[in-house]
């Protein structure tokens, strides 16, 4: 059976809620509101003020975990001062998840890593919602839910051991990138699993430059925004957003396309879908 992905080409504070309802699933308990906080000096990150609807609706925390390069985000002194910079933690309640440390998750049939780091705190909640920011990425050739699944939830030492493909120590700029996008869809399994019928994935398609909200200085968009996407499939989602861009009438998606292709991003989706936590194969649903 294909995977529903539902599709509004409204990009509102509205529009959040609306998709989200579209779902049909109840988040209870501690709901985690997993979002990207924006390195410092980017321009293009989704702002906090986009998503007050969605998380008030949720009643949720907005949740991030610290990174493992150099930046204002790569220690929890650090990044609680980006998000209140950004905005965040004047509007939410914003839980660093591995300020405390971390925790292993068990992946026995990953193909490349059996064990995930994640930031400790996720313990804390019983459901969550993965909100996306859909772009590029220098190294990973796009961001999706995948990637906020992964690397996201990933704490410092995580996203180290996710990129070194299980070896933290390695420079992790150097990994094999055919190896490093199967470790991220290695990753990305043992954070559905735990959460396994109470979390879902919304991603939103603006602000689209080849570049991650990561980066301190990253390229304008290069193409026009196109609406925003939720699913509780994150495969069948990323997939959805891989294929309006490429069906896209915007000259700008050259760009995005060959920075996609280059890193060979679209075989994050084809690992993840050997593993069998969703599919490729869905409907998509207008819901203008």
């Amino acid at each position: 059976m294909k995977s529903k992905v539902y599709f509004t080409k409204e990009i509102t504070p509205n529009a959040l809620v609306n998709i989200y309802k579209n779902l049909n699933v109840e988040l209870k308990g501690n709901v985690a509101v997993k979002v990207h906080s924006g390195e410092t000096g980017n321009q293009n990150f989704l702002k906090p003020e986009f998503m007050k609807e969605i998380i008030g609706y949720v009643n949720g925390t907005v949740v991030e975990c610290n990174t493992a390069y150099e930046g204002t985000r790569n220690t929890t002194e650090l990044h609680k001062k980006t998000m209140e910079d950004h905005g965040w933690s004047k509007l939410y309640n914003v839980d660093i998840m591995d300020e405390e440390g971390d925790m292993e998750l068990s992946i026995p049939n990953g193909k490349v890593i059996k064990k995930n780091y994640v930031g400790k705190n996720l313990t804390n909640y019983d459901s969550m919602i993965v909100l996306s920011h859909f772009k590029g990425h220098p190294m990973g050739g796009f961001g999706g839910a995948l990637k906020q699944l992964s690397i996201g939830i990933a704490s410092s030492y995580g996203k180290a051991y996710i990129h070194g493909c299980g070896d933290a120590e390695s420079d992790m700029f150097k990994a094999n990138q055919i190896k490093f996008l199967e470790s991220m869809a290695d990753a990305a399994e043992s954070v559905v699993k735990l959460f396994e019928g109470k979390i879902v994935y919304i991603n939103v398609m603006a602000n689209m430059s080849v570049d991650c909200d990561c980066c301190a200085v990253a390229e304008d968009p290069c193409m026009e925004d196109i609406g925003i996407l939720a699913s509780t499939d994150p495969i069948a989602l990323d997939q959805a957003c891989i294929d309006l861009v490429y069906n896209s009438n915007d000259p700008g998606k050259d760009h995005l396309i060959e920075r996609i292709e280059s890193r060979h991003g679209i075989h994050t989706i084809e690992a993840a879908s050997t593993l069998g936590f969703g599919s490729r194969e869905y409907e998509l649903i207008n819901i203008d």
